[in-house]
Parts: structure tokens; sequence; C-alpha cells
């Protein structure tokens, strides 16, 4: 790791974990998953606090609902050792996308690059 991302990581908390956090991870926490993401769980030796590390930007709803839960101390056991029972008819989660590139564009939007033309309007002219 060279000296601007060290001193990158000091000063953001966007970019993954700050020293901090890395300090207090190594003396303080104990491993306990990984999701699809790639985010990392941790939790204190007494299993009072628990922490998420992002793998990359740091993004509140890349955090999936069963991992969510666990965060929030609504299950006790984490999803490695109890897994959610998820519903036929549920779909996988996926993060927010609003204002990336990747956000859903409806049809005749402008961000499309070319809008539709619309039959059903006449524009309004004055007399």
């Amino acid at each position: 790791m060279g000296i601007v991302s060290t001193l990158l990581r000091a000063a953001t908390w966007w970019n993954g974990q700050t020293i901090g956090t890395q300090i207090y991870t190594w003396r303080h926490g104990s491993p306990v998953g990984t999701d699809d993401n790639g985010n990392r769980y941790y939790q204190s030796g007494d299993g009072v606090r628990r922490w998420v590390i992002f793998d990359g930007e740091v993004e509140a709803t890349s955090v999936g609902p069963d991992w969510h839960g666990w965060l929030h101390h609504t299950f006790k056991d984490p999803p490695t050792k109890t897994p959610l029972a998820h519903k036929v008819w549920e779909k996988p989660h996926h993060e927010n996308l609003t204002g990336s590139a990747l956000a859903y564009a409806p049809s005749g939007s402008i961000r499309r690059g070319t809008p539709e033309v619309r039959k059903d309007y006449d524009a309004w002219t004055p007399e």
C-alpha cells in the first residue's frame, strides 16, 4: 500500500474502512462472515458491537436483509450460522442504483439518449 492510499484512507470514510476502524477491528473484532458483495462483518468479543467493512465504496444498500437484521440485533445468530429462509417468489437483493449510470430510466426519458416521439400529445401553441 502506498503513501497516497494510506493518506486517503486516513482522510476519507467512503473508500472502505478508515485507519481508526481498521485498528479497532484488529484489536477488538472477530470475523463473523462475508456476504455476496464482498462486505465483511465483525463483532466484538462480547457480541455487543457489530459492524461491517464494505468492499469498495460505502453503500448501505449493498447490505442484504439477512445481514442487516443481524447488524441491528434483530437476529441473534449471523446468516452464516442460521440463514434466512427465503420464499420462492422473492427476488435476490440488489443495491440501490439511484444516482448512478445504471439507474432505471423509463421509456421517453432524456437519460435514454433518444427520447420517444409521442403520438398521443399535441403541443399547445398560442394563437
